[in-house]
């Protein structure tokens, strides 16, 4: 009986002491609607982001600040120089007569 007794007080420690050694589980932690949605838009956002660097990459390739910097240039001289015509024509119209 004095075996049998210690025994159990040996596997009732052995069990309680694994107890203690087992690791405790984590919980999944459910996502929420508002992180679905928060996600979602994420995702959206650099989405748009990234097609609008790519635009961007794309346009500075063409060089258009450059060719736009030209045209400007050129019409604002094609414009002053048909403006000073305009203003000679003008003048000796309105002063010839006197």
């Amino acid at each position: 009986m004095n075996k049998l007794l210690v025994i159990t007080v040996l596997v009732a420690l052995l069990a309680l002491s694994a107890e203690s050694f087992r690791m405790p589980r984590q919980a999944e932690e459910e996502e929420g609607t508002l992180s679905k949605i928060t996600d979602v838009v994420k995702s959206y956002y650099d989405g748009a982001v990234d097609t609008v660097s790519g635009y961007v990459d794309s346009i500075k390739g063409l060089k258009l600040e450059e060719k736009a910097k030209n045209l400007y240039t050129d019409t604002t001289t094609v414009v002053s120089t048909y403006a000073g015509i305009m203003q000679d024509q003008l003048y000796h119209i309105f002063y010839k007569e006197q």
